[in-house]
């Protein structure tokens, strides 16, 4: 198998972050114990003949830490976004978990909002293939990144 690009290990590093965030709230677990069980057993590790792809560990830990530390201003901001006034303990926890790894991207690290967007509505896909969910996720994480970013707009 091909050493993966860069561009490859980060959106790698996204699903992965958005799997860790998602089992983190449905175990309880602490970051720590998630991030180490990922970086450990998920990373290139191969399940029943077919193998993970290798994340960008520091892009995994940089999501995975800003989301769990920015959380309650990412939960927020999604609030603002979701236009039904749909709270967020409402969807759908893997969807809450992107948006939460989406919000830290758009908050707190340099990725242009767009790449974000592009990035997470196709890891939406990946749990979703039927599309309606990724149009809800695109719309959403849009109304974030004009309010995270305006700038970039």
């Amino acid at each position: 198998m091909s050493k993966p690009d860069k561009k490859q290990m980060k959106s790698a590093a996204r699903l992965y972050a958005v799997q860790a965030l998602f089992q983190m709230e449905a175990s309880g677990q602490t970051v720590e114990s998630i991030r180490a069980e990922f970086e450990t057993h998920r990373f290139g590790a191969i399940y029943d003949g077919d193998e993970m792809a290798e994340g960008d560990v520091n892009h995994f830990r940089a999501v995975l830490e800003h989301a769990v530390n920015m959380q309650a201003k990412i939960d927020q901001m999604t609030d603002r976004a979701l236009v039904a006034k749909w709270p967020i303990d409402r969807i759908d926890p893997v969807i809450r978990a992107l948006f939460r790894a989406a919000g830290a991207e758009l908050v707190e690290l340099p990725t242009p909002p767009k790449v974000a967007i592009n990035e997470y509505v196709d890891v939406a896909k990946a749990f979703f293939p039927d599309g309606k969910e990724s149009k809800f996720v695109n719309a959403v994480l849009d109304h974030m990144a004009r309010e995270a970013r305006p700038e970039a707009f």
